[in-house]
């Protein structure tokens, strides 16, 4: 495996077009990461207490429509 510093110099040294790809590739990679970690931290009912508390907010009326 290389070191973040290859990693850098690699994609440093991209094309434009390459770039643009990689950014592609990139967007979707970070994207599903985020949803795997949310799917297991919803799993684990690590987000049960804001959503405790957002719901007792929002019966509350301490919420603002956006």
């Amino acid at each position: 495996m290389k070191t973040l510093k290859e990693i850098e110099l690699a994609i440093s040294q991209l094309s434009e077009e390459e770039l643009a790809s990689f950014r592609t590739w990139f967007a979707e990679f970070d994207a599903a990461m985020w949803d795997k970690q949310f799917e297991a931290d919803v799993a684990a009912g690590k987000l049960y207490t804001l959503a405790k508390k957002a719901l007792q907010h929002l019966k509350e009326g301490r919420c603002t429509n956006l």
